[in-house]
C-alpha cells in the first residue's frame, strides 16, 4: 500500500488573492474556507486524482528560495501561449540563477512563490464531477 498527495499547503498573506491566481492557472475552483484558510481544487473536489491547495493565512513573509516549488505544463496550448496567459493572470518572471538556455520558464505567483512552466504539453486530468 502507498500514500498519495491529496493536499498542498501554501502559507500566504492573502489567501483570496493567491487562490484567485491559482484557480485561473490550474482551472481550479474555490472549495471552501476553514477560518482564514482557503481550499481550492478541481471541480470534483477533494479526493480525486489531483491534489487540492490549501492557502493558509500567515503573517510571516517568505524568506529566500523555497525548498519546494511547483512545475506546471500546458494542457491545451503551446508553451509560448501559456506563458502569455500566465503573465496576464499575474505571474511574473523570476530569476533563480538560470542561464537562459533552459527549456522552461521560471515564474513567481503574486506572492513571490517560484514555479516553473515546462515545455511539454500534457493531457488534462478529468476529475469526478468536472464539466464536460
Amino acid at each position: 500500500m502507498a500514500c498519495r498527495i491529496t493536499e498542498l499547503v501554501i502559507d500566504c498573506a492573502d489567501p483570496q488573492r493567491l487562490g484567485d491566481f491559482w484557480c485561473e492557472v490550474l482551472g481550479y475552483v474555490e472549495l471552501g474556507w476553514d477560518g482564514a484558510d482557503l481550499e481550492i481544487g478541481p471541480p470534483g473536489g477533494f479526493g480525486g486524482p489531483l491534489p487540492t491547495l490549501v492557502l493558509s493565512r500567515s503573517d510571516e513573509p517568505k524568506r529566500g528560495k523555497l525548498p519546494l516549488h511547483l512545475d506546471v505544463n500546458p494542457t491545451d496550448r503551446d508553451q509560448d501561449a501559456e506563458l502569455e496567459r500566465l503573465l496576464a493572470a499575474g505571474a511574473r518572471p523570476a530569476d533563480v540563477g538560470q542561464t537562459g538556455e533552459e527549456s522552461w520558464h521560471v515564474l513567481a505567483d503574486p506572492e513571490g512563490n517560484e514555479f516553473c512552466l515546462l515545455r511539454r504539453r500534457v493531457d488534462a486530468v478529468d476529475s469526478p464531477g468536472a464539466a464536460d
